[in-house]
């Protein structure tokens, strides 16, 4: 017996599941990140560089990723600048492993935004484009912004500001991105480096990639004996302050190498090699920047770069490589196996156009833009200029030939700070320019107790006079007292005095550190012999920013905007308490400035006068800026003639003409 209706066996739609099912367990071909990138990623039209995904495009991205892959140490660590492909090789050595020996992956990014906004979805585009892993990702309700599951095992995108992210479940590979952005503790939990690599205890294969352009820090170059190379010299932890670098020369130390074009020999390329016009703009300099061989001097231009890509090679201490590319010996017995590759070596951003946003840079006298410059540019740290500037000579070569008093043509504002004692007011004058470029104008001190008028009056002449034709616009008068210490003063006194010119003067308090250089809040200051109280507005201040801001400027280059000229008859003793502190870093990474001379006051001044001159905005005066007229022209005086008589009518017309102004 049949039956009468031919219902089929299988759904309609089981040939598809079947295959989809054959191909999940189909075993995958071994492969390496960038030849499984190279078969499966492919770039939408809308990418930079649309069209199939070549890792050989960035060669020295290869080696990073394949010893990530093999897993073969716990930790591998990689310096390099921005816009060099550290991202994509990430999504190759995590979309190799997934398709290859899946297992549980976590991403950590340096904050929410990040994630959110850049790299999820670059992940999304990648578990879409590449035919061996659309089929193995779960969707549905199993797949959210911040987790996916492909062939069954999770990949957890997370941020480091999470501690409950980074402790949520094991992982057999971390991928730690832009690791000097992450804050060094996580709500007094530790090092999210210490909590991510807590979860791969349990695989015998863990391995954590962390992934950083620098941020600051003081080295030097060495000649290697072994390769004749100049590699970077592991320096003492106190002058590094930028995590990914103090991994990194705990590591083997790979530096990417490039051959002469010329003379065949292997060298590194660095910032300190390129070479362009002297004194040529920015936009100049773009179009004549080239490398200098350090070998046979020979000229390296950007039409070198693929060729010594492609035949560039990883070399490290104790290693050599020969003008075949040949790498010989053994780098340094560590746990960790680390990258150095320059910014320079990007084929995406010319040498000249990474010079261009370096000399802008120093045009605008930012420091924080030339950090950007260097850190991002080139891959290299980026030297505060207070971190070895010690010797008070080197100080006393910023003078220039005028005297205290005169004011250079350039200085279109005045700034005065004011370092509180027991028995005197010390001040410095600070004449301002274009770009944050400074002269001093006056440095001295007022001799009386502070906690007695006389000398506070002498400090309101001082601020209410004038050099040569100009005020002065702001004054800064350090409030930093503790009222426990007699010696010390009294915090109201400041206050009141700033009560008294509140249109011309601030008091300040200074703070090892902020979340920001420059902190507005108010006070409530008493007038004195009445029960009314007036608002006055208290600057805090970073002074580890300020301080290392003026050491900044006393190693700036002189004659270049935002540099630091002192007056040809400027004592010794100010330029010696200029250098009267040096900025170290506490074990945990903490700058402080520790005393190595007894005075500093003015050093303490300087500093307040560069936030002084922040507070003006004169970072942002452009060159060529001049001073207004100091007097009106002269116009021929009409003779005087006798106002006519007022009348009622023309009083109500001008009271209804300014009422009417006044509801505009």
């Amino acid at each position: 017996m049949t039956s009468s209706i031919d219902l089929p066996i299988l759904p309609s739609r089981a040939p598809e599941s079947w295959g989809r099912l054959a191909r999940l367990l189909r075993p995958s071909r071994p492969q390496t990140p960038d030849q499984w990138a190279a078969e499966n990623r492919e770039y939408p039209r809308s990418a930079a560089v649309p069209g199939r995904r070549d890792p050989y495009l960035t060669p020295y991205v290869v080696e990073p990723a394949r010893r990530i892959a093999a897993s073969d140490r716990k930790r591998v660590v990689w310096v390099m600048g921005a816009q060099s492909g550290k991202t994509e090789t990430f999504l190759d050595v995590a979309g190799q492993r997934l398709d290859q020996r899946p297992a549980p992956i976590l991403y950590v990014g340096p904050n929410d935004q990040f994630l959110r906004e850049q790299f999820e979805p670059r992940v999304m585009a990648l578990l879409d484009e590449a035919p061996s892993l659309a089929d193995k990702v779960a969707r549905g309700k199993r797949m959210t912004r911040t987790r996916k599951v492909i062939a069954g095992v999770p990949w957890r995108l997370a941020s480091a500001q999470s501690s409950s992210a980074l402790k949520s479940d094991p992982f057999a590979l971390a991928l730690v991105d832009e690791y000097d952005e992450m804050v060094a503790n996580i709500r007094g939990q530790g090092d999210p480096l210490g909590l991510i690599e807590r979860r791969g205890d349990t695989y015998a294969d863990f391995c954590c990639a962390v992934v950083s352009t620098p941020t600051i820090g003081t080295v030097k170059s060495v000649q290697d004996e072994a390769s004749g190379l100049d590699f970077w010299d592991v320096m003492p932890a106190d002058d590094i302050e930028s995590p990914i670098w103090r991994l990194w020369q705990q590591g083997t130390r790979h530096h990417w190498c490039w051959p002469c074009p010329h003379c065949g020999d292997y060298f590194v390329p660095r910032f300190d090699l390129l070479r362009w016009p002297e004194g040529a703009s920015p936009a100049e300099a773009a179009k004549a920047t080239y490398i200098e061989c350090p070998h046979c001097g020979g000229v390296v231009e950007e039409q070198h770069k693929a060729d010594m890509n492609e035949r560039g090679r990883y070399v490290a201490p104790g290693q050599a490589v020969d003008r075949e590319g040949v790498v010989s010996g053994e780098p340094r017995d560590a746990a960790t196996i680390s990258f150095w590759t320059s910014g320079l070596a990007s084929p995406f951003v010319a040498f000249g156009d990474r010079v261009r946003v370096y000399l802008e840079a120093v045009a605008m006298a930012d420091s924080d833009m030339v950090q950007t410059a260097v850190n991002a540019g080139f891959g290299e740290l980026y030297a505060r200029g207070g971190i070895h500037l010690k010797e008070w000579e080197a100080v006393a070569k910023l003078r220039q030939p005028y005297r205290m008093g005169e004011v250079p043509s350039g200085v279109l504002r005045l700034t005065m700070a004011v370092d509180v004692q027991k028995n005197r007011l010390v001040y410095s004058i600070r004449g301002w320019g274009a770009r944050a470029t400074s002269w001093q104008i006056e440095s001295g001190e007022l001799a009386g107790y502070t906690d007695e008028q006389t000398v506070w009056g002498d400090l309101a002449d001082l601020i209410t006079g004038t050099w040569g034709g100009l005020p002065i616009s702001l004054v800064l008068i350090d409030s930093g007292f503790r009222p426990n210490k007699v010696s010390e003063g009294s915090a109201n006194i400041v206050y009141d005095f700033c009560r008294r010119f509140s249109r011309l003067t601030r008091p300040t308090k200074g703070h090892p550190t902020l979340d920001a250089p420059i902190k507005r809040s108010r006070l409530k200051v008493t007038v004195p012999g009445q029960r009314m109280q007036v608002p006055v507005e208290l600057i805090n201040l970073d002074t580890d920013f300020w301080k290392s801001r003026l050491h900044e400027r006393l190693a700036w280059p002189f004659g270049q905007p935002g540099s630091f000229t002192i007056a040809g008859d400027s004592t010794d003793d100010y330029c010696k308490q200029l250098v009267s502190e040096v900025r170290q870093l506490t074990p945990g990474g903490r700058a402080e400035w520790v005393q190595v001379s007894k005075n500093n006051h003015f050093l303490d001044c300087e500093a307040m006068n560069e936030a002084a001159g922040h507070l003006l905005n004169m970072q942002r005066v452009p060159l060529g800026a001049g001073r207004r007229a100091e007097t009106p022209p002269e116009t021929e005086v009409p003779a005087e003639t006798p106002p006519p008589a007022a009348t009622a009518k023309a009083t109500r017309n001008r009271m209804a003409d300014l009422a009417a102004r006044l509801n505009r």
